[in-house]
């Protein structure tokens, strides 16, 4: 087989193996409102939930809709807990793959969060479910090490048409996920067929649990038997190098080259100003046009749908003619009509034009800097650098949410969305100044 047809065909196992672990990790979202409701009501609002809850209601206080806001809030909590373990362990999958090997790896976090999910289906309580999305996001390697493979099969001038493929995977992905856990929680009743199981935990969430499981299990089997290895042993990184990727502020330090700090605090200052917008557009929505859960769940399926049409239509035909510096500005200049269009909407008109620029913005920009990550750092650092580089993404939807939800409640509907179009100007500008890819490969970190 041709390098060529084997680079595409790795670009194939890549994309299903990241679109399968998408929809299983959204299984869970459309979930939250019956997660809340079930737990507390079955522990009582002196445990560790009905304190959660508690604390959540202080946040809203008596608004109109607190009931829903407590909901997305609790969503909120969840996730940036996902998020911010992910943030902690990204580089250090990263490393380990540019040690081991991308193959075993990403078998190691596959396997880990097929384990997560097990943990899930029996979690009768509240503290099994916390304990289920830490191992989750411990195992959250799977993206950052599926980009270094993308790194290793890909020349350096389709760089950005290739990183497309994980955004394409992930929107669909988030398409497809809820969906697929909406069904399963609705038409998967374990107790029905294993009424004993209640004993050692199973719950009404287990039928979505199980998809969830089943579909991680195929992702590992998938792997295991169809996923090459891309990194020769003669181009892996040294164990040392592993070990201080624990880290993330200290591997940023370490991969000391022109551009790769400086693209890293672009897309978590990039990525803040949108996860805060991502989160708090539900209450936007609900709060001028009354939207209900199928309203919000119809944006962010086209939101997905948006991303994945881009990436897969421009990007991939922008590559190798416009650099990738180039695209990422474009992206994130088109975040700033999306945002205040988004903030300043009156009608479901101008607020669907708003989610069509801040889509676009995202598909446009997400890759290209991915890319250029890539294209700074030598061959023995691709799975730490784009480790590093996710992890910046986790920290941002960790801490994206509670600043958006901040400027939400204590400044107006309109802040978040008008403050993230002011600072976004940081980013722009820090794209703009970023050094030209080296020529030489070879290069490494002093």
């Amino acid at each position: 087989m041709s390098n060529k047809r084997s680079g595409r065909s790795v670009l194939g196992l890549v994309f299903l193996t990241i679109f399968i672990d998408m929809v299983g990790f959204s299984v869970l979202f459309p979930l939250f409102p019956d997660l809340l409701a079930h737990y507390l009501d079955a522990e009582g609002p002196g445990s560790l939930i009905g304190g959660l809850e508690s604390t959540l209601q202080g946040w809203v206080g008596g608004r109109e809709g607190a009931e829903f806001a407590v909901i997305a809030l609790f969503g909120g909590v969840l996730g940036s807990l996902y998020s911010m373990l992910q943030f902690l362990f990204a580089p250090f999958w990263g490393g380990l793959s540019d040690r081991i090997g991308r193959r075993s790896t990403l078998l190691l976090t596959l396997g880990g969060t097929a384990l997560s999910y097990l943990v899930w289906f029996f979690a009768g309580s509240f503290a099994l479910l916390i304990v289920a999305r830490i191992l989750g996001g411990i195992m959250a390697g799977n993206i950052a090490t599926a980009s270094a493979v993308i790194a290793d099969v890909s020349e350096p001038s389709k760089r950005v048409k290739n990183m497309a493929v994980v955004g394409i995977a992930i929107g669909l992905g988030f398409v497809l996920g809820p969906a697929v856990g909406a069904l399963a929680y609705l038409h998967i009743d374990v107790l029905a067929w294993w009424p004993g199981g209640e004993a050692l935990g199973v719950n009404p969430f287990s039928g979505a649990a199980l998809a969830a499981l089943v579909l991680a299990l195929f992702n590992w089997l998938w792997a295991a038997v169809r996923f090459p290895e891309t990194l020769p042993v003669e181009r892996r990184g040294s164990s040392d190098g592993a070990e201080r990727s624990r880290n993330p502020f200290a591997a940023l330090a370490r991969i000391n080259l022109p551009g790769v700090t400086r693209t890293n605090i672009t897309y978590l200052i990039y990525q803040t100003c949108f996860a805060a917008m991502e989160f708090t557009l539900v209450f936007l929505a609900a709060d001028r046009f009354l939207y209900g859960p199928k309203e919000n769940a119809w944006m962010f399926v086209f939101v997905g749908l948006t991303i994945a049409f881009i990436q897969g239509g421009v990007v991939r035909r922008l590559s190798g003619k416009v650099s990738e510096k180039k695209i990422a500005m474009a992206g994130i200049t088109l975040m700033f009509p999306g945002l205040l269009a988004v903030g300043f909407s009156g009608s479901p008109n101008l607020l669907y034009f708003g989610l069509f620029f801040l889509a676009a913005g995202s598909a446009l920009t997400f890759p290209s800097l991915s890319a250029l990550i890539s294209l700074y750092v030598p061959s023995t650092d691709q799975g730490l650098a784009l480790g590093t580089f996710r992890s910046m993404g986790s920290l941002s939807r960790a801490i994206g949410p509670v600043l958006g939800g901040l400027a939400y409640w204590g400044l107006g509907t309109t802040a978040p969305y008008l403050m993230g179009a002011l600072v976004l100007i940081v980013p722009l500008a820090m794209a703009a100044t970023l050094p030209p890819i080296p020529e030489d490969e070879s290069v490494s970190a002093t």
